[in-house]
């Protein structure tokens, strides 16, 4: 299909509006989305030193649970007790309010923190923004990035045609053009995975709200129909897992139960589900539901219900690519850099077309090396300090801005960034191996101060030399 002349040119003008309006946002959240795709192995980097071990014993836990319950100061109308995973090595209960590593004898040990990779989250998914605002805003973000990839394509006809076109030598707009389409082309799929998926998490309430007032269904029964429904009871006593876990080998063999969430919790009406992870399925999980006594109560269907309802439990594992071990973790880290420099140079495209260099180029720059500098700043922080401030993190942005507003090359700006990148970076790897000694160099640790030092050596080549990555690309591609 040959597309008009005028038809390219409003795509293109859309892409390049939609992109302007929100590159900062998208910018942010592409950037911790990436870091994300780690974040179990960042929790567990810091606190590096607490004991890991996939062993427990179910009566103990039982007995933990029970003892929670009872307990005022700890009871939540919901409990979650997170059995001990390869991802996440250690059980801990939680209520609505604080999670808890459980020791040995079901008792409740010291507070679960991990507040750099709470804040990360939270700055992925919320933007900082509290409560429901915010992730209706990240999720608008991306339906905006599916108008920017749908724009894109029809604004370069001749982009799958030039897929490997990369001109690294034909001066800055040029580079940029091409590192811009190239990237966008490999990674269409992907990108398009991570927008839709994206904007499921926080626009599907309002569709649920949507589709009940266009049929005219009560809203309980629409959420009931997509997530399931709750059984009704009144059944007062302890809780029984060690019967729950006993039917769970007769009703679901091969599945791998990861957590337990008590509902109603310390009320005649509690039961508990037992989600579970199912070997080669893409779904979070399969819930199996339990009454207090332990008895079955039945699944909600996410395993082999209506394909609506499996799609909609898939959508975690496709968003952050927790669904093939490190290799898949790798990939989806590698493309969500992809997706990072995509969002850059887009602006760079527009930077370029000006024709004029003021305090806005300095101002982008500022932007993109500013927010890492501010996530590692948050980082130090939370090794040395114990503490992770939101203001903090907002401050150390703007100052970045009055850093390099007051610098008058770019080339001058750049290079303080990325020293001051490094710095923090290398900082952050001497702090860890100090406080945690050996073990910052076993396990999830390991891996996370092996990518902090690829970075750092990264930071160092491009102050080093600057058009080292050009050069490594170009020899790539041809």
């Amino acid at each position: 299909m040959k597309l008009s002349g005028l038809f390219i040119k409003q795509s293109l003008s859309a892409h390049s509006w939609i992109g302007l309006l929100v590159s900062t946002l998208m910018y942010i959240v592409c950037l911790t989305g990436t870091l994300c795709v780690f974040y179990p192995e960042f929790q567990r980097w810091e606190k590096a030193s607490v004991a890991e071990s996939l062993a427990f014993e179910i009566s103990a836990l039982q007995k933990g649970v029970n003892d929670a319950i009872a307990n005022e100061e700890v009871l939540t109308s919901h409990m979650y007790v997170y059995l001990p995973t390869e991802g996440r090595p250690f059980l801990s209960l939680a209520n609505e309010k604080q999670d808890w590593y459980v020791n040995h004898d079901g008792s409740l040990g010291n507070v679960v923190e991990s507040k750099w990779t709470d804040f990360l989250i939270d700055m992925h998914l919320y933007l900082t923004i509290p409560n429901s605002v915010g992730m209706m805003l990240v999720s608008t973000l991306g339906a905006m990035l599916c108008a920017l990839i749908i724009s894109g394509l029809f604004a370069h006809p001749r982009i799958f045609k030039d897929a490997f076109k990369l001109r690294l030598s034909s001066g800055t707009r040029l580079e940029q053009v091409d590192i811009h389409n190239r990237l966008s082309v490999w990674g269409t799929p992907f990108y398009l995975l991570i927008a839709i998926t994206g904007a499921y998490f926080g626009l599907v309430s309002p569709l649920l709200g949507v589709v009940s007032a266009v049929t005219g269904k009560d809203p309980a029964a629409v959420t009931a129909s997509v997530f399931g429904e709750e059984p009704q009871l009144n059944l007062a006593g302890p809780l029984d897992l060690e019967t729950a876990f006993t039917q769970m080998t007769v009703v679901a063999p091969d599945a791998d139960p990861f957590l337990i969430v008590v509902h109603e919790a310390g009320t005649p009406a509690q039961f508990f589900t037992i989600m579970a992870r199912h070997p080669q399925r893409m779904i979070y999980s399969e819930n199996y539901q339990f009454d207090a006594a332990g008895r079955y109560l039945g699944k909600v269907g996410f395993s082999d219900g209506e394909a609506g309802r499996q799609i909609v439990y898939s959508m975690y594992y496709l968003h952050f690519g927790h669904f093939a071990g490190y290799l898949g973790k790798v990939i989806y880290f590698i493309l969500g850099m992809a997706l990072t420099i995509v969002s850059v140079t887009g602006v760079n495209i527009w930077l370029a077309k000006r024709k004029k260099r003021d305090q806005i180029n300095l101002l982008w720059l500022g932007v993109v090396w500013g927010v890492p500098a501010s996530l590692e700043i948050a980082l130090l922080t939370a090794l040395v300090f114990d503490f992770v401030s939101v203001p903090l993190f907002w401050v150390s942005l703007v100052t970045t801005f009055a850093l390099v507003a007051s610098t008058e090359q770019e080339a001058d700006a750049k290079k303080k960034l990325l020293t001051v990148n490094a710095v923090l970076l290398a900082l952050i790897l001497l702090t860890h191996i100090t406080i945690f000694g050996s073990a910052a160099v076993a396990g999830a640790a390991l891996i996370i101060n092996s990518l902090i030092l690829v970075l750092l050596i990264a930071l160092i080549a491009a102050i080093w030399r600057p058009n080292l990555t050009q050069l490594l690309l170009a020899r790539a591609i041809n």
